[in-house]
């Protein structure tokens, strides 16, 4: 072969390496969640009006989905014919699928139906986004030619939606279910009980639409806001069987399992505002008109076990899920402690505690379940007392229910705080609407590993899945729903498909910026934050610097330090910036032509402990490490009317001790911190904070300062002040700060009979 000729080769295979490497990113940037493999053909597959299709009974839905969407998207109707076809191969995973697009016809290979309608939704991807709003306008459309092969790595992906306490339209609803089958999830689990609403039709018990569905009023504001200020307005709503059937069958069509779930014994107190025979006092209470757990549960009397098995009657024939969620969690026994009916079931089964009776109360609606075919599954509080012999545990409160449940061979969903409840805040942006706490920004969910380190592989198997938790206490609107939920949601879902090889938090946010079009067309209000800035405060050499990040490529950072609003022209972020004083940072994500996003303010107290080192006695809280304890003393405060941020270190009902040691003999003459008292969230201010200092002769110095009770506060300042003759400053080398947790919470407020949490925000030395 000639030189030139071979050269020649291999230059054209580099090319074609190069185009294909593009179009192989092209084609990857359109799916969510990530398929296993995807293998680009330097091909176009072209779509237009003599397009068929070949229906079989094997993929009935599939198919018809497909022929429906692109019908609906473009104008274009597919005819009969193979130019796409549908393979039916035994061999595969029931949801796996492989999807071939070649030249010449499109082959979608799979076991079952189910699997083959996640090959149509990954189709659907590779198609415009304007398909999704009906506003394609052109009369044919290029599909890039590709392989994919494609199963999921979890059989249980769900997204979950309370309607209690704000409702929801049956249209919304199956926006929301669209949205789910477009990103492969299986499960909606519909949340339809509370004490502040019931909201499905039980046609034996009329007081349940008449009386349980309907609250007085709603509260204003947040809970933890005093006093509580309420809107006058009544509140309510149900669903009719009619409308349950209709938003079954229509998950139904798009493979959705829906899990109904009906609150048991706890979270009960709107059924028995209806039917006050069900609870131990037999007397008149309120449907709840605020958030909170409720000391108001059901009764252990047959009464009461009669009246939720009409009602699960009457939910078996709506609700063709193998799995009915009864609940299980926050329920008070306080009411049970002093009931006749329940001390006396007590003895009556050899029952040790009111724990146990709750096992017994949830093992006797199981027994019930079997009988009629059904499983339960249940929040982890199902573990008191011992864990119901066929149970199905949800794990929210952090991890270790998952682990116990596994550990005796039974099957968990995860869904912890840390990682699954989209209630939390996404965002530091103090415009980020009212939540209920928290700090789970998109990074971290697509971080989340469900499977927990402390299981063998064999215990790990009894994970089925995730899901995503939207729970709408602070959330009266559709809008705000879908602001919460997307784009965390696309997170959860690759999560819960995707290999863990292959999850790449860069690659995914490039993929999001992309399929913001797909989102936009289909009319979801997502939340935005690519454009935020990420900045922290480091050490280096002993000296402070701020480092800037922003998680989308391509972008130029800008900042100002003199208190103006960065601008196209304002200095570039680089490298570092070194901090030597006391500065107040303006930076924000531009573009070659303008400003991308919100302006990024940050206010930086250089005070005498920034970059030192600590340690804290305790590890704080998973869900709320901060920034860790470092964040403690860098300079930066947290948020005024937040705890889950990156600055709050939660503490969950122990004490702390906080220890500063300075590199060399410093003089001080002030201690600062706040603490977070937000005791709807069972968060409480310690009563009194014990102070030891090593001055620079060696000698220890305590002092015990009470804190004054501030319930009526969200912040609880705390300041000390050296008093020394002269007012002279104070050489230390230490500083320790012991804070005791403020106890056990007492009968009639949130959390009741639980540790409260201590959160704690930075240390300022001065």
């Amino acid at each position: 072969m000639h030189f030139k000729t071979f050269f020649g080769l291999i230059i054209l295979s580099v090319f074609l390496f190069s185009c294909n490497q593009d179009q192989k990113q092209l084609v990857e940037s359109q799916i969510i969640p990530i398929p296993i493999s995807t293998e680009v053909i330097n091909a176009v597959f072209v779509l237009n009006k003599d397009t068929g299709i070949s229906l079989s009974d094997d993929f009935s839905i599939s198919a018809n989905f497909l022929k429906s969407f692109i019908a609906s998207g473009s104008g274009i109707e597919l005819k009969s014919g193979n130019d796409i076809i549908f393979v039916k191969d035994k061999t595969m995973k029931p949801e796996g699928y492989k999807l071939s697009i070649s030249k010449d016809n499109i082959e979608i290979t799979a076991a079952t139906d189910q699997g083959a309608f996640y090959a149509v939704q990954s189709l659907r991807q590779l198609l415009p986004a304007s398909f999704e709003s009906g506003t394609f306008d052109d009369k044919k459309v290029e599909i890039q030619s590709v392989i994919i092969n494609d199963a999921p790595e979890f059989k249980y992906r769900g997204m979950h939606l309370d309607v209690a306490r704000h409702m929801f339209s049956v249209d919304f609803i199956k926006k929301y279910i669209d949205a789910l089958a477009l990103l492969k999830m299986n499960t909606f689990h519909w949340h339809l009980t509370e004490d502040q609403g019931w909201r499905i039709e039980i046609k034996k018990y009329p007081k349940l639409q008449e009386v349980a569905a309907y609250r007085n009023e709603t509260l204003i504001g947040h809970y933890s806001d005093q006093p509580h200020q309420f809107d006058g307005k009544r509140y309510g709503g149900f669903y009719t069987q009619d409308d349950v059937k209709e938003i079954v069958a229509y998950a139904t069509a798009r493979f959705i399992t829906v899990i109904p779930e009906i609150e048991m014994p706890g979270h009960s107190q709107a059924a028995i505002a209806a039917y006050p025979q069900l609870g131990c006092t037999g007397e008149h209470v309120e449907v709840a008109t605020k958030w909170g757990v409720f000391e108001d549960i059901y009764c252990t009397k047959d009464e009461t076990f009669n009246f939720l098995e009409d009602v699960l009657d009457e939910v078996l024939e709506l609700f063709p899920s193998e799995y009915i969620h009864i609940g299980g969690d926050e329920a008070p026994k306080t009411r049970w402690k002093t009931c006749n009916h329940c001390q006396q079931k007590i003895k009556d089964e050899g029952l040790k505690d009111e724990h146990e009776l709750q096992n017994y109360f949830i093992t006797r609606m199981e027994k019930y379940l079997n009988s009629k075919g059904r499983q339960i599954i249940g929040w982890d509080e199902i573990l008191e007392g011992g864990l119901a012999p066929n149970a199905t545990v949800m794990s929210w409160r952090g991890t270790e229910g998952a682990i116990e449940a596994a550990k005796q061979k039974h099957d968990v969903v995860m869904t912890p705080t840390s990682h699954c409840y989209f209630d939390y805040y996404q965002s530091d942006n103090d415009e980020e609407p009212l939540a209920i706490g928290g700090f789970l920004p998109l990074e971290k969910v697509y971080g989340f590993n469900p499977i927990p380190e402390e299981l063998t592989a064999e215990e790990a198997e009894y994970i089925m899945g995730v899901q995503g938790n939207i729970w709408t206490e602070y959330m009266p609107t559709e809008a705000q729903v879908e602001y919460m939920a997307f784009p965390r949601t696309l997170a959860m879902s690759e999560v819960a498909w995707s290999q863990p090889v292959q999850k790449d938090y860069k690659n995914f946010v490039s993929r999001l910026e992309h399929f913001h079009k797909r989102l936009d067309a289909l009319d979801i209000n997502y939340a935005n934050h690519l454009y935020e800035i990420e900045g922290e405060l480091v050490s280096e050499n002993g000296k402070p610097y701020f480092e800037l990040n922003t998680v989308t490529e391509g972008k130029t950072i800008r900042y100002t330090t003199d208190g103006s609003e960065p601008i196209i022209s304002s200095e570039v972020y680089t490298t570092k910036i070194p901090i030597i004083k006391s500065t107040v940072l303006k930076v924000a994500v531009f573009n070659s032509e303008k400003r991308l996003g919100k302006i990024f303010i940050q206010d930086i107290n250089l005070h005498r402990a920034v970059g030192k080192n600590i340690t804290i006695s305790k590890e704080s809280s998973k869900a709320y490490m901060g920034s860790g304890p470092e964040g403690l003393i860098n300079g930066i405060n947290g948020s005024n009317t937040r705890f889950g941020d990156k600055e709050w270190l939660g503490f969950s009902g122990e004490d702390i001790e906080v220890t500063i040691d300075f590199d060399e003999v410093t003089e001080i003459n002030r201690i600062s911190t706040r603490f977070h008292n937000g005791n709807g969230q069972w968060i409480y201010a310690p009563k009194q904070i014990y102070l030891e200092f090593i001055v620079d002769d060696g000698s220890i110095v305590t002092d015990n300062i009470q804190l004054e009770s501030q319930t009526e506060h969200i912040i609880t300042e705390f300041n000390y002040d050296f008093v020394t003759p002269k007012n002279l400053d104070v050489k230390v080398k230490q500083v320790t700060l012991k804070i005791p947790n403020y106890g056990i919470i007492e009968e009639g407020k949130q959390g009741a009979g639980n540790k409260a949490w201590t959160f704690i925000d930075e240390i300022i030395v001065n």
